[in-house]
């Protein structure tokens, strides 16, 4: 979480002359080759049902990102954040474990996120509350499938595929309005800040997964908006309100509450054991 804020901090500069889509593009696609080159995935590392999962996994990352920029283009940050945190909270809920004592952590993080991210200050138009849902409903299939993809394919292999395929579905969306307005410049940021945003951060949270359970998982993602408050503080230089702070106080005791209910035994990979 503390890469993918920073490396939202340095996208920052790259918006201007690409704008929210391209930025996303540029990343996702370097993300794809660099993941493709350094791991070369092969056919005999995967079984059907494992190919298949990392394709839908792809093609899921890819949505999430598209779909919530386009969010952030029609609502205030904080709106579109709050409303795409719905999708692991819903993932937490569903999949916790200790009865209905499981809302509680849910709960307590969906109210954290609500005072630090503030939406209520925002105005609503209903398409870019239409796209913030959508991606929410694909950042909880991002953590059911990487956690499949986890539990299936060894190492970050699965990535080597997911991570192509989220590359292609932006470059479809976005790609052929970008390369005009590309430089050598542009490339070397945009290979810089893949690397930080998503490669690293992807891996992480697959690896996560192998020892969580997702609930845990879902619950400790709203920790992000609290580490965004940080980052916005330390590097951007955005001073922080008492609702935030008070948020950013819920949302870990809502962390600790999950990860302290939240372990999983590390599954053997189907070609582990072939």
């Amino acid at each position: 979480m503390a890469c993918v804020q920073l490396g939202l901090a340095a996208s920052v500069g790259l918006l201007d002359q690409l704008g929210a889509d391209g930025v996303a593009w540029l990343r996702l696609a370097w993300a794809g080759v660099l993941l493709a080159v350094v791991v070369r995935p092969r056919p005999s590392w995967f079984t059907r049902s494992s190919f298949l999962a990392c394709v839908a996994l792809g093609l899921v990352t890819g949505a999430l990102t598209m779909l919530f920029m386009a969010a952030v283009a029609r609502l205030p940050l904080g709106t579109a954040s709050a409303l795409e945190f719905l999708g692991p909270l819903a993932v937490a809920v569903a999949r916790g474990r200790g009865g209905a004592r499981r809302l509680l952590w849910p709960a307590l993080a969906a109210v954290g996120v609500l005072l630090l991210t503030e939406p209520w200050h925002g105005t609503a138009d209903p398409l870019g509350v239409a796209f913030a849902l959508a991606a929410a409903v694909c950042w909880a299939g991002y953590i059911l499938l990487t956690q499949r993809v986890g539990d299936e394919v060894t190492g970050v292999r699965g990535l080597a595929v997911s991570m192509p395929v989220a590359g292609l579905l932006a470059t479809a969306v976005a790609g052929p309005s970008m390369f005009g307005e590309l430089t050598v410049e542009l490339l070397v940021a945009g290979l810089g800040i893949a690397v930080l945003l998503p490669v690293i951060p992807f891996c992480l949270e697959l690896l996560a997964l192998r020892r969580l359970t997702t609930a845990a998982f879902g619950t400790l993602m709203s920790l992000e908006p609290g580490i965004a408050l940080v980052v916005g503080l330390v590097v951007l230089h955005q001073v922080p309100g008492a609702a935030a702070v008070v948020g950013l106080a819920f949302v870990v005791a809502a962390g600790i509450g999950a990860e302290r209910t939240g372990a999983r035994a590390p599954a053997v990979p189907e070609r582990a054991v072939a």
